[in-house]
């Protein structure tokens, strides 16, 4: 039977950015020094998985059926800014710049890997764009072969409603939940138009 304490370890590991060494020093630190904080973590984390799903309009992670930025009356309804993570939502909020509503698609078109339009939640996207509240859809993917492939695939799907693609400031081959909040809010404010 494997020690608990290098179950633990092993199982810090598991996130991202966290190595073997890592892992060993939040372990210890956590039994050690702070067993209330490694309690309220586990609860937390406990909750979490059990509670929390994606938003029925904009697919972000929430623990209600509609998220909260959905459920805002302040936010402009006409706008929909489509982002490939819900980290890239984050990063684009901290810049106070946009306030539409998002569509999370939870990753991108990528036929080597078997990721298909109904995989990213794509004919929802459109539905709701059917539905004729939306005047913009701001296409908000990576600057990658497979972040500009969903792009224009989706701007190939959509009518009547003008199109646009961020790119200034946004470097090529960059992820925007790597990218500073200034940064981020210029390429919001400076997108291209794709209609």
């Amino acid at each position: 039977m494997k020690d608990l304490l290098h179950e633990l370890i092993e199982a810090l590991t598991l996130l991202p950015g966290v190595g073997k060494k890592s892992a060993q020093r939040m372990a210890l630190f956590l039994l050690d020094k702070n067993k209330d904080g490694a309690m309220f973590i586990a609860e937390t984390l406990k909750t979490a998985v059990e509670n929390v799903r994606k938003c029925n309009d904009c697919r972000i992670l929430t623990s209600s059926e509609i998220c909260s930025i959905c459920s805002d009356g302040r936010r402009d309804k006409s706008k929909i800014c489509v982002v490939e993570n819900p980290s890239d939502v984050l990063a684009i909020e901290t810049t106070g710049g946009f306030r539409g509503l998002y569509f999370v698609l939870m990753g991108r078109l990528s036929p080597l890997d078997d990721v298909k339009p109904e995989d990213l939640g794509i004919p929802q996207l459109i539905t709701r764009i059917n539905k004729g509240v939306v005047k913009e859809i701001i296409l908000a993917t990576s600057s990658t072969v497979e972040g500009d492939a969903t792009a224009y695939f989706i701007k190939d799907h959509i009518k009547n409603v003008k199109v646009s693609r961020i790119s200034y400031g946004i470097p090529i081959g960059g992820e925007l939940e790597y990218v500073d909040a200034n940064t981020i809010a210029r390429a919001i404010q400076g997108r291209i138009d794709l209609s």
